[in-house]
């Protein structure tokens, strides 16, 4: 797949603000500071098109990219950070959960996972909920440029582990490196088209 025009269609801040879009969507979703905006911008060739930003809770809203006008990928608030008031907390965790429940054109989920850090109880509690509403994901460890070999051999299996499921897909990325950039590609692909 070539991206060849993306721009960001719409910034959303409430549930109630979501829109309702005639394309197929998917969103990608991580804790705070696990690289969802370098993964963007990665993926699109376009390094101004997601903020990125060292302080983690940069991204407070839901943006849908529109892709060569066909498709959406969208961009979840980051979870799990605990520097913001617990209001803001309780808004985030409601816009995604009002994000991922609501929408008839989601096809499918990447669930992005630090593979410095290995999945936290926050994204064993993601994975179970996408489970529970049967949306269909694809985690991807971001930061594998950061591994020892000895680490990196071993990631899938501490993934598969922790989420207790030896058949869960796993796709290695760094932005820095480009690893994983054209199998992410692919599964986008599988899912718009599905």
């Amino acid at each position: 797949m070539k991206i060849k025009k993306v721009k960001l269609y719409r910034t959303v801040y409430r549930p109630e603000d979501l829109p309702q879009t005639p394309y197929n969507e998917v969103a990608f979703v991580g804790r705070s500071n696990v690289g969802k905006s370098s993964l963007l911008n990665t993926l699109v060739n376009n390094f101004k098109l997601a903020k990125v930003s060292s302080e983690p809770g940069k991204t407070r809203s839901v943006n849908f990219y529109l892709v060569n006008n066909r498709f959406f990928l969208v961009d979840l608030p980051g979870y799990g950070f605990a520097k913001v008031p617990f209001e803001e907390q309780k808004r985030w965790r409601e816009l995604i959960e009002g994000y991922l429940k609501e929408r008839d054109r989601l096809k499918g989920v990447f669930l992005l996972v630090d593979s410095r850090v290995g999945p936290t109880e926050k994204d064993v509690q993601m994975k179970d909920w996408l489970d529970f509403y049967g949306i269909p994901y694809v985690v991807v460890a971001t930061k594998v440029d950061k591994l020892k070999k000895r680490e990196r051999a071993k990631l899938e299996e501490k993934i598969r582990e922790a989420f207790k499921d030896s058949s869960v897909k796993v796709i290695p990325f760094s932005s820095k490196t480009r690893e994983g950039r054209d199998q992410l590609l692919r599964e986008i692909r599988n899912f718009v088209e599905s």
